[in-house]
């Protein structure tokens, strides 16, 4: 089969309305690895030159990209859009920006001869880019929804595996010193063996950059089987891990390379929408919240002070 007709993973959610286009250059830089090679052409055209495309019919940009108008549709929705027309109208408001001079900085890969202060520069520089476009492409309704969800919520178990288990943890954590009962699951087994005593009610969250772990979907199905309802926070909205999501949260990161395996911004971006998720909860459950809170810092202050010279 073709890369032209490959068919696309279209996640079994109901739709939303696409990006904003500030998001519109993070879900390129995010779903582009993930798409096939004439879909990538397309969107980097659109992420490159902005205002020239929107100026083109859907034939005028498979012609420009050597595609076909069926690409530049599947690309579109790709993307997070209807169709071309409203991907237009992104590209439209997105040059729009540029021309203001709000136009997102591009990292460059750092170098094995890259001087100590120029690292410094461009891990801090795309740590900043991660964050801007986690917040852009992040879908604030699945948000809203997964906040209620963990606010009401029995029992949460939480999957990630390696880098993405210490985003767990951390997770897991917050939500216990607000009061919830929450639990983190690094070994698969364990995993698999608390998912299965999940029920309606309960909250199961998948973390997974690349929504490909089979250690992390695994639990995750039996939870969304069991009846649970279940997030999942991943850098590849089209990956396999959204089949089994009620809510998915979308996280953005750099391209991991040679000296950058497990790249810090993946946990980065992660780490940004399990604050939006802990703050979301406190805020919807305040009235129990604070005073656990409280209780969790008086419980661990001792541990905090210097201890008294005889």
């Amino acid at each position: 089969m073709s890369s032209e007709v490959k068919e696309t993973f279209i996640p079994r959610r109901p739709p939303t309305p696409g990006p904003d286009p500030g998001a519109l250059a993070a879900k390129v830089r995010t779903l582009g690895p993930s798409m096939t090679r004439s879909m990538q052409r397309v969107a980097v055209a659109v992420a490159q030159d902005p205002a020239g495309c929107a100026a083109l019919t859907v034939t005028g940009l498979a012609e420009r990209t050597g595609t076909s108008e069926a690409t530049v549709v599947r690309t579109a929705r790709v993307l997070g859009y209807p169709g071309y027309r409203d991907l237009r109208l992104a590209l439209a408001g997105l040059a729009a920006q540029q021309q203001s001079g709000a136009a997102p900085a591009v990292t460059a890969d750092i170098a094995v001869d890259d001087p100590i202060s120029s690292v410094v520069a461009k891990l801090a520089q795309e740590e900043r880019q991660c964050l801007a476009d986690t917040a852009a492409g992040l879908d604030t309704g699945h948000l809203e929804s997964a906040v209620g969800a963990l606010a009401a919520a029995r029992r949460i178990d939480v999957y990630g595996i390696g880098a993405s288990n210490l985003v767990a943890q951390d997770l897991v954590q917050k939500l216990l010193r607000i009061g919830l009962i929450a639990h983190a699951h690094a070994d698969p087994h364990l995993a698999v063996t608390n998912a299965v005593q999940l029920r309606a009610g309960d909250v199961a969250v998948a973390i997974t950059h690349s929504g490909r772990t089979t250690d992390v979907i695994e639990p995750l199905r039996v939870a969304f089987d069991r009846g649970a309802t279940t997030v999942a926070i991943t850098g590849r909205p089209d990956g396999e891990v959204v089949q089994y999501a009620d809510h998915v949260l979308t996280t953005s990161t750099a391209r991991e390379s040679e000296l950058r395996p497990a790249a810090m911004s993946s946990r980065t971006s992660q780490l940004l929408v399990v604050d939006c998720l802990f703050i979301g909860v406190a805020q919807r459950t305040y009235d129990a919240a604070a005073p656990a809170l409280s209780a969790s810092y008086e419980a661990l202050a001792h541990r905090h002070s210097h201890p008294k010279r005889a």
